[in-house]
């Protein structure tokens, strides 16, 4: 779907504060709620946007996050997703290409909970090995 200017700064708005209302986003773009209603409709229809969500200050909580660069044994992949999709620790599992086959993102609130969540997919059938890099401090990030 093709989006133009309004729906761009529709979109901008929103990834800012996705729980301003329609009025509030209205008013904000110089358009009738019907308006905008109307294009959220339209853009969530289209996949154009896929859900709203809670983004957690950095007060909320201490958080530890954690990169795991997994290899795994061929025709493994469904037993080891598995098993990373069992571990609340585990926020998000990608494939990539190279020296690793998956790439999860670990996210926990102690060093204990993050070591027994990388422990348990060392452990996990068809895991041949893993790295674990931990995450320091952010230095750039465009989704806040």
């Amino acid at each position: 779907m093709q989006t133009d200017e309004t729906d761009e700064a529709l979109i901008a708005a929103l990834a800012e504060n996705a729980r301003l209302p329609v009025a509030t986003l209205a008013r904000r773009l110089g358009l009738a709620r019907t308006t905008v209603q109307a294009r959220l409709d339209r853009l969530e229809t289209s996949g154009v946007i896929a859900g709203y969500t809670l983004r957690r200050g950095r007060a909320a909580q201490p958080m530890i996050r954690a990169t795991a660069l997994i290899s795994i044994e061929p025709r493994r992949q469904p037993d080891v997703l598995g098993r990373l999709k069992s571990l609340p620790a585990v926020v998000e599992v990608h494939t990539t290409t190279g020296r690793f086959d998956l790439i999860a993102t670990l996210v926990a609130t102690t060093t204990e909970e993050l070591d027994e969540a990388l422990d348990r997919i060392s452990e996990a059938r068809g895991v041949l090995g893993s790295e674990s890099l931990i995450h320091l401090s952010t230095k750039l990030d465009r989704r806040r």
